[in-house]
């Protein structure tokens, strides 16, 4: 019987478990394009909202952060709260991939379904039919971007589209530009739109936008940690293993809100030459010669328009399990879940036996920590040795 254990995606959290699972000495393949979604998913010039000591990718023994590899390679040496540029920790993670886990698959999966009651079976894009023991799911924001319901008919004429389809904004040059969202992805995305010489238009359902606090000399009363600096985000960071016994409630409302929409404070200055429209909320759009016309309601229940030449929704992600098409339905069905999340024990195992899940869609168990790359550090060891246990 094969022992092999298949993970799907090779993004942060996808390699950090791979490496983890390989130095146990499981028999693992790794399928999808190295750090796909951070190179073609992102826009260039994009700098990571995390610092440097946060910006990483877990590994069985010492010697891979990023800054080993800067030095490594030579490349500019990034510490303290310096900020990581995009490109950067792409290559880093090709880096990682290349020194751990040469033999990744750049090959899709197209479906996945039971085979007998303790074996799994994959369909590749290659033809290839393989059969494994385990499958961890680490697809990350792959099929889960979310563009609100009124503006979501027009991304099939091209008046609309998600952060996620870009990754250069500089195609918007000289074109107006409408930005929908108030958190990091929206407020980065006007600032490169504006750079890059498109006339932008940043939009908002909050009243305000919110920034970061800029970093601040010792000594500090609050706890620092890789999401930032509080008493609250220090038990997110350092107790994840026990956010799965909150309530189900309690723990969707912390995912939704902590860390909520916000920009780093450096986005602030670049910021100021793009006007803002806050306090909007968007109940309509519809084409017009080419255009887009969207109507909006404020607090006061006042109608407003903008009419505008494309919408880009940096509105965020949404998981939920149905949208994980490369599952059969039986699998789907068979998936205990917290809200759109997939039920998972203290492993990151769901309810289908053999079937794991990480990074985001580990979330409702495990806390906000699984939405930034940090989390890997947490994820990767404690579903490795869950899944060791279970098959040697």
């Amino acid at each position: 019987m094969s022992k092999t254990v298949v993970v799907i995606g090779a993004g942060p959290y996808g390699l950090s478990t791979a490496a983890h699972l390989r130095a146990r000495r499981l028999s693992v393949r790794v399928f999808g394009t190295p750090m796909a979604s951070w190179s073609q998913n992102m826009p260039q010039g994009m700098l990571l909202k995390s610092p440097p000591s946060a910006s990483l990718l877990s590994a069985p023994r010492p010697g891979f952060t990023l800054q080993d590899y800067c030095r490594q390679s030579n490349e500019a040496h990034v510490s303290g709260h310096d900020q990581v540029p995009i490109e950067l920790f792409v290559r880093y993670g090709r880096w990682f991939t290349e020194q751990l886990l040469p033999d990744v698959e750049d090959v899709r999966v197209l479906g996945i379904d039971r085979q007998g009651d303790d074996m799994f079976r994959l369909k590749l894009a290659s033809g290839e039919e393989v059969q494994a023991a385990a499958v961890v799911v680490a697809s990350g924001m792959d099929g889960i971007a979310h563009v609100p319901r009124p503006l979501a008919p027009l991304v099939a004429e091209g008046l609309v589209s998600h952060t996620a389809q870009h990754a250069d904004l500089s195609v918007f040059a000289g074109r107006h530009v409408l930005v929908v969202g108030a958190g990091q992805s929206a407020q980065e995305s006007a600032a490169l739109l504006h750079e890059a010489g498109a006339h932008v238009q940043l939009m908002a359902r909050t009243e305000r936008l919110v920034f970061g606090a800029a970093p601040t000399p010792w000594p500090h009363w609050q706890p620092d940690t890789p999401l930032g600096r509080s008493w609250a985000l220090h038990a997110v960071v350092h107790q994840a293993a026990l956010f799965r016994y909150l309530p189900a409630t309690t723990r969707l409302g912390l995912v939704k809100r902590v860390l909520g929409p916000f920009g780093s404070w450096w986005l602030k200055p670049r910021l100021e030459a793009v006007p803002h429209l806050l306090g909007q909320h968007i109940t309509a759009a519809h084409k017009e010669a080419g255009h887009i016309t969207v109507t909006t309601q404020d607090r006061q229940g006042r109608t407003h328009t903008v009419r505008t030449g494309h919408v880009l929704a940096a509105t965020g992600y949404r998981v939920h399990l149905d949208k994980l098409d490369f599952l059969a339905p039986e699998l789907r069905a068979a998936l205990d879940r917290t809200g759109g999340f997939p039920r998972l024990d203290k492993g990151l195992g769901s309810s289908v036996p053999g079937l794991y899940f990480t990074g985001i869609h580990a979330a409702a168990a495990f806390g906000p920590l699984l939405r930034f790359t940090c989390g890997t550090a947490f994820a990767a060891p404690r579903l490795s040795d869950a899944l060791a246990r279970s098959l040697l």
